[in-house]
């Protein structure tokens, strides 16, 4: 039995509380909390006792030189990630990062920089794409079975009063980096990208109709596949009733998805299309989307030193979308897949007039 790897986690709030830690407490064989960073000393220590954690510092740098761990959970506002998660790189700590992933392409491609071949290596937090659902129907997608995609809808309809953006870093450019698509949608739309592959152009558009804050909080836009597969996107922060729905119409069925914030195999459904008589569906086991899915997969590929899934370019194709898509409200343009980089000013920043 190969020692555990020693985890340090940064940012002790509220997603650190109430997903990293116990998703990290049920892998004891694999993962050992060695350390907690936190914007300060105290905060640190307050999560080090409440978790029985060793460390605990208000400085990374400090931290990284002093512990050495093999795997930095970020956990922190985005507006860190980027310095956070080149500080773990070049230390040799392999990342695991919460969404959004950074504020930017720009800030994206400086963590990516930091990677080296055989690892270090930084993963985005994209558990939607591990559900036993996604990965029998990706795989069904990819081998022809359900023949050629046609019309895919992605809605992250959520809700957000005011009391929500209150905190001080969330709905402004510079701290959340952009609306719900963003700090929201974004984990359906990678999961939309997940299953139909690469996107070739994007229209869009975006407005702040109720909240008191700098970015949206309504994002639309319509996309066209590689595929040829044309998909609609809607993600807002103002809708009473929640939900996060996928929909996909393929030549040989309907898959839709309808759930909050995870899902298991019930809240997929498949409808056959008039004449086809037998679809692959269900998956024959049932994993719901979950962290612990996907901290499965990275422990795995750590411990093999091959890059793990949504991370270089894998993690990239949300942000690059979602990036499009304000490039494309602001501008009133179609954008192409890989039409932003170096020199556009989308490449640094997703900020529009609304």
């Amino acid at each position: 039995m190969p020692p555990p790897i020693r985890v340090a986690v940064v940012g002790g709030g509220q997603i650190a509380n109430a997903v990293h830690m116990p998703t990290f407490r049920k892998l004891p064989e694999d993962i050992e909390v060695v350390a907690v960073v936190d914007a300060t000393e105290d905060l640190a220590k307050s999560f080090a006792e409440r978790w029985e954690i060793p460390h605990a510092s208000g400085d990374l740098d400090a931290m990284l030189a002093e512990v050495k761990p093999d795997l930095v959970d970020i956990a922190s506002p985005p507006s860190l990630h980027r310095e956070q998660a080149v500080a773990a790189l070049r230390a040799g700590a392999w990342v695991w990062c919460e969404k959004p992933p950074c504020l930017s392409l720009e800030e994206y491609d400086a963590i990516a920089a930091a990677e080296r071949d055989g690892g270090p290596y930084a993963s985005i937090v994209f558990q939607q794409r591990f559900g036993s659902g996604a990965q029998h129907l990706r795989r069904l997608i990819e081998s022809g079975a359900l023949g050629a995609p046609y019309v895919a809808h992605c809605q992250t309809t959520w809700y957000r009063d005011p009391a929500y953006y209150a905190v001080p870093w969330r709905g402004r450019w510079a701290s959340e980096g952009g609306g719900p698509a963003m700090g929201l949608g974004i984990h359906q739309i990678d999961l939309l990208l997940e299953l139909l592959g690469d996107w070739r152009e994007v229209r869009a558009m975006a407005g702040r109709l109720a909240r008191d804050i700098e970015t949206d909080d309504v994002t639309t836009a319509l996309v066209r596949f590689e595929s040829g597969a044309l998909a609609t996107v809607v993600n807002t922060a103002l809708a009473p009733r929640q939900v996060s729905h996928l929909r996909i119409d393929l030549a040989a069925a309907t898959f839709e998805l309808s759930h909050l914030y995870g899902y298991a195999n019930d809240d997929w459904t498949c409808t056959p299309a008039p004449g086809v008589e037998e679809i692959p569906w269900p998956p024959p086991s049932d994993e719901p989307s979950s962290h612990l899915g996907q901290l499965r997969g990275l422990v795995a590929d750590l411990r093999a030193g091959r890059r793990p899934r949504a991370s270089g370019g894998d993690g990239r194709h949300s942000l690059e979308l979602i990036t499009a898509m304000y490039r494309a409200a602001q501008t009133g343009e179609t954008v192409r897949r890989g039409q932003i980089g170096p020199g556009d000013p989308f490449y640094s920043s997703l900020e529009i007039t609304l």
